[in-house]
């Protein structure tokens, strides 16, 4: 998962794309990178590891002028968390400096890299966006447009697109449409965004979000509709709404705050705890369906769980080592809320486990009586080939247990997840609209042949990863 952002037509195109950045940020800590175009297309770029406010600093970004300019923040699921993998990829094409910026996972990657490295391509990286650059830099087309169209027509898999041409922006969206992409108009120029809490922040007016299969021109203050992709069925990743999306934004057309209050509404009613004291959510994806449980249940909601905001997503930390050390310093519990209660605790997903285990004893060493524990989502019991990093199911708590064998690991008086027909519900759609693959095992494309499912854990909990809750 990460986030892109893009800029066209607008002055000072790079300060624009770091505020967008800033605002997802929440969509990868790993590296971050802008590259600016000016109007003699020069190509000016930094890229660098870590947070985007450490990358671009104050004189790096007096060093990117342009009124084009395109920007990403990454989270790796294909390919290692080092520089040479930072985005957005840039290369010296014919047709001018071309700049790429990808948001998603290629499932062909492996073979297509393989078939090109066979054919003379030299890869500077391991990351599976290098390979859309090569397949573009390979195509016999004449225009850049059908060369773009050459490379698509052959990679298959989640792909939210932005990349530049000289000073013309494209956006491109995969057919079936698993991650957002919002074009947005300013100053007479248009930005494009992962997110629209991305256009809030430098305040764009929302266009409209593109739809699967659509890829957009943008140049010289125009837009222009290119022929859509090769209809297939949509698959929305419905995890969008459930995690990984800010609460303040509008994807696949629906308030992601909105969405989560009825996801929280839905698992009141399914998984009522009518004798417990308070509700409170492990802050802050959850927050919305702690909230929406609360309405459902008339339970007091609480504070019970403060995060320190200094710390970043623990899911989307690159390694082991990071994740484990965010976890200690991320929660604290408010002992004054906790203390003699029998508490009903929100989470939006369980992936993993183990900060869950830490968590509950953190809250029972508060003095809860008893912990509830509250899913809005169903069991994650498989990996997701389309840009999230859960490469294999022996690393998935729910892949090979009961939710009995979870709830005794865990320690808790009760365990229950919200219903696949629910979740659905909630975000507006129905099994033939989303993308469920990691919850319901019904996967839109096959998974790639060099991803190999890992044997059962031989413990609920590996040792070898760590994750959020």
């Amino acid at each position: 998962m990460c986030g892109i952002f893009g800029v066209s037509g607008v002055d000072r195109a790079a300060e624009l794309t770091y505020s967008g950045l800033y605002s997802l940020q929440h969509r990868g800590q790993e590296s971050a990178g802008i590259v600016s175009v000016d109007e003699s297309l020069h190509v000016h770029s930094r890229r660098g590891m870590g947070l985007v406010q450490d990358v671009v600093t104050p004189t790096a970004l007096s060093e990117l002028p342009g009124d084009t300019a395109v920007g990403h923040t990454r989270y790796s699921t294909a390919g290692s968390s080092v520089l040479v993998n930072a985005q957005p990829c840039i290369v010296n094409y014919h047709h001018g400096p071309l700049a790429l910026a990808h948001n998603g996972n290629l499932t062909n990657a492996t073979q297509l890299r393989s078939d090109l490295v066979r054919n003379g391509s030299i890869f500077q990286s391991s990351s599976d966006s290098e390979v859309i650059v090569h397949l573009i830099a390979r195509s016999e087309a004449r225009e850049p447009e059908d060369q773009i169209l050459d490379a698509l027509e052959r990679i298959e898999g989640a792909y939210s697109l932005i990349l530049t041409v000289g000073r013309t922006l494209y956006a491109i969206v995969d057919p079936r449409g698993f991650r957002p992409l919002v074009v947005g108009k300013l100053n007479g120029g248009y930005v494009v965004a992962s997110e629209t809490c991305a256009l809030d922040i430098i305040g764009a007016e929302r266009e409209r979000e593109l739809q699967p299969g659509e890829w957009l021109k943008i140049d010289d203050g125009r837009i222009k509709n290119l022929p859509d992709l090769e209809p297939k069925p949509h698959r929305r990743c419905v995890f969008e709404l459930v995690y990984f999306s800010r609460p303040d934004s509008v994807v696949f057309g629906r308030s992601v705050e909105a969405t989560r209050r009825a996801l929280g509404r839905h698992l009141a009613r399914e998984h009522p705890a009518p004798e417990c004291d308070c509700v409170f959510s492990v802050p802050d994806s959850s927050n919305a369906m702690a909230l929406g449980f609360a309405q459902e249940s008339g339970l007091a909601l609480e504070h019970g769980l403060i995060r320190n905001h200094y710390v970043g997503r623990t899911f989307i930390s690159p390694d082991q080592s990071s994740r484990s050390a965010k976890v200690r310093i991320k929660y604290n519990p408010v002992r004054e809320v906790i203390n003699g209660k029998r508490v009903v605790v929100v989470d939006d997903s369980l992936v993993r486990g183990t900060t869950a285990k830490s968590l509950i004893q953190m809250i029972r060493q508060a003095g809860a009586r008893e912990i509830h524990l509250r899913i809005a989502s169903p069991p994650i019991t498989g990996s997701c080939y389309y840009g999230i990093d859960t490469p294999t199911r022996d690393e998935l708590v729910a892949s090979n247990r009961s939710v009995e064998e979870i709830r005794q690991y865990l320690g808790l008086e009760s365990l229950e997840y919200l219903s696949l027909e629910s979740m659905l519900a909630a975000a507006g759609g129905d099994q033939g609209s989303y993308c469920h693959a990691c919850f319901s095992g019904d996967y839109p494309i096959p998974p790639p042949d060099d991803k190999v499912e890992g044997d059962a854990a031989s413990e609920l909990i590996p040792a070898t990863r760590n994750n959020r809750p």
